[in-house]
């Protein structure tokens, strides 16, 4: 069997909930439509493998079953704890939880800081509990910036920053990094496998297949608005292309214009160096 008569979708979620705050709404699906999601997974016969078996079998490891999917989930919104664990618990399915560390609260107190609006969010306690339970517990970067527009020396403080800030809370090593926004470059993702991540995931709309990149595995982002009949169509291994492939010219065209943006807003907050008298 060909990599690419052997696709797997990656499944990228959000939030789930009913109520979701405003701006995340888009990428929300309810717990109803979750566990529809879920049960047609099952009853499609994908085996729902961890990430962590799709990065050793990318890195020619093990080979992997021939009908399997995985599960991972951004950002770090409360509602992971509250209401995906169970229905992942009831069905024993595995999961990897991208965590923005600067969005997450100390117990009884206030995040660090990240570029994320107000919402919901998990404390470092359910964490740990958490990765306790077998969630792999993975990094999302410190802010959720776009890594792709930042300056050496920001980019390396997002990536190693959230690796030991996560390492220090859960008390072991962690592996799995998810670009914020599925940005990356390839300065990005020598800069993440320097950190000491062996895998990051990306958001292109994909299928991954053992012959992806590891620090560039696609995924599917299950969105509020994805139709039945598509997520259907993914769990039977169709309606999107199968990575690795080339990235996408407008893909590069749209980090030069981010690029081009956040170069000029920096210098725009820079400020004036100081008149000198005549």
């Amino acid at each position: 069997m060909t990599p690419h008569t052997n696709p797997v979708p990656v499944f990228l979620y959000h939030s789930v909930s009913d109520d979701p705050p405003s701006w995340i709404a888009p990428f929300t699906v309810t717990p109803r439509v979750f566990a529809e999601q879920l049960d047609r997974i099952i009853d499609s016969g994908r085996a729902v493998i961890p990430l962590e078996r799709l990065v050793a079998a990318v890195r020619g490891g093990p080979p992997l079953p021939p009908w399997c999917a995985v599960l991972t989930f951004d950002d770090g919104f409360a509602d992971f704890y509250w209401t995906v664990v169970p229905q992942l618990t009831e069905r024993g399915l595995p999961a990897t939880l991208y965590v923005t560390t600067g969005a997450v609260h100390a117990p009884g107190g206030t995040p660090d800081g990240s570029l994320l609006p107000p919402a919901p969010m998990l404390n470092w306690r359910q964490v740990v509990t958490l990765d306790a339970c077998g969630i792999a517990i993975g990094g999302h970067s410190r802010t959720h910036a776009q890594l792709d527009t930042l300056p050496r020396r920001r980019l390396c403080a997002e990536i190693s920053g959230c690796k030991r800030r996560i390492e220090d809370v859960v008390g072991h090593p962690v592996s799995a990094f998810a670009y914020p926004h599925g940005y990356s470059s390839p300065l990005v993702r020598r800069a993440v496998g320097a950190a000491g991540w062996t895998s990051a995931t990306t958001a292109l709309r994909a299928f991954s297949s053992p012959a992806d990149d590891p620090f560039r595995i696609a995924r599917l982002t299950v969105m509020a608005d994805t139709p039945a009949d598509l997520f259907r169509q993914w769990t039977e291994g169709r309606g999107a292309p199968a990575a690795p492939f080339r990235e996408p010219l407008r893909i590069a065209a749209w980090r030069l214009c981010r690029r081009t943006r956040a170069t000029l807003t920096r210098r725009a907050d820079r400020p004036l160096p100081p008149q000198r008298s005549c």
